[in-house]
């Protein structure tokens, strides 16, 4: 394990037991929408976290770069970042890079340098291996035998802001209120059984893919050991990473339908797969069999986001909560309604979805209609 201290959380506390927020909003015509909103939103309920980890996602973030891969990646030495961009330059074309901007804001302290690059894979790609296999092949090498670096932000057009401080903080320091996208989600973190640092703050991202979670999950060695299987390395130092990677291997690997992910992920006890259906129970017991190792244990309400789709989950018995709220073209997920409210106070309808059920909310498509059910898109 690498030493983090010199950006590990001021109140050198590594267990505190709260809450954390989340926040997601989407515009489902695909319209791009400054993240003012967001940030307003995520900080009013700033008493959820306490300052050591906060965060974005942004989708529709770099159209001028729209068919490279953005990494954004932190460093926390000189040699860190002469390693890596050594490694950029060998392993990808090199369109562009620079400094990914911030203002000095007091309470951000021992920031790390935080830089972006935009990267084709042209001749590097080997024949049979898809580009998003390479890619998730070298973030896994920088962040794992590259010293001093990490690779968090890793998708196209797409990009996640992260760090120690309240998420509104995170926010003013990269200056997110300048940025536009057509998705959006945000996290505030309260630490439990992981240190507050960069890197361990929310969201957690491979290739397009990011989780923001409010929560605790207690499956993590199992559901690690199952995924390093297939090439993922967990180097975050938090619960949330495997989240990130299991939707990944489930859905773009395996080509999962989010439907039956849910099931794997929060599936139905024992006693009630029993009262299924036949042909229903031996779905069920087949997904157990077989992705067992990827059922997620212990409370959690998670986001999650790819290009084109917001999920929302919690857990089976919905031990962390989830409200979702509709106005227009706009989709919301928010662990409060109150934050929901404050940037769209007359919404067209809000609820709380049922334990382990998605709510999904997808781009429009031609003259389709229905774009967000309880249980998956229509």
């Amino acid at each position: 394990m690498r030493d983090i201290g010199q950006i590990n959380n001021p109140n050198r506390d590594n267990k505190v037991i709260d809450a954390c927020s989340i926040f997601g909003a989407m515009d489902t015509t695909g319209k791009r929408f400054s993240g003012e909103g967001v940030i307003r939103a995520i900080a009013n309920m700033h008493d959820r976290g306490n300052g050591l980890g906060g965060g974005f996602a942004v989708y529709g973030l770099y159209p001028e770069y729209a068919d490279q891969y953005a990494f954004h990646i932190m460093y926390l030495s000189r040699q860190g970042r002469q390693e890596t961009e050594a490694f950029l330059k060998e392993n990808f074309r090199l369109i562009e890079q620079q400094e990914v901007p911030t203002r000095p804001a007091p309470p951000i302290k021992n920031p790390p340098l935080v830089r972006r690059y935009f990267l084709d894979i042209n001749k590097h790609q080997p024949g049979k291996q898809s580009g998003d296999d390479y890619v998730l092949e070298k973030v896994m090498t920088i962040n794992t035998k590259l010293s001093d670096s990490f690779v968090f932000s890793s998708g196209k057009n797409m990009g996640v802001f992260k760090g120690v401080g309240y998420p509104e903080e995170i926010a003013d320091y990269f200056c997110l209120e300048q940025y536009q996208g057509y998705l959006w989600t945000a996290h505030g973190r309260f630490p439990t059984n992981s240190p507050g640092w960069w890197g361990g703050a929310h969201p957690f991202c491979i290739l397009d893919w990011t989780v923001i979670h409010n929560g605790e999950i207690s499956s993590y060695g199992i559901n690690r050991r199952y995924l390093e299987q297939f090439g993922y390395q967990c180097t975050m130092q938090t619960d949330t990473e495997v989240v990130a990677y299991a939707v990944d291997l489930l859905m773009r690997q395996h080509h999962l339908p989010l439907e039956i992910v849910a099931k794997i992920l929060a599936p139905p006890f024992w006693d009630n797969i029993g009262r299924l259906p036949t042909e229903e129970q031996k779905l069920m017991m087949a997904l157990r069999q077989v992705y067992g190792s990827l059922l997620l244990n212990g409370p959690f309400a998670v986001i999650i986001a790819h290009h084109g789709e917001m999920i929302g989950l919690t857990d089976r018995i919905r031990l962390r909560p989830l409200t979702v709220g509709e106005k227009g073209d706009m989709l919301y997920l928010s662990s409060e309604e109150s934050a929901i409210r404050l940037i769209a106070p007359e919404l067209d309808k809000a609820w709380i979805p049922m334990g382990g059920q998605p709510v999904v909310g997808r781009l429009k498509a031609g003259a389709k209609k229905q774009r967000v059910t309880a249980g998956g898109a229509k």
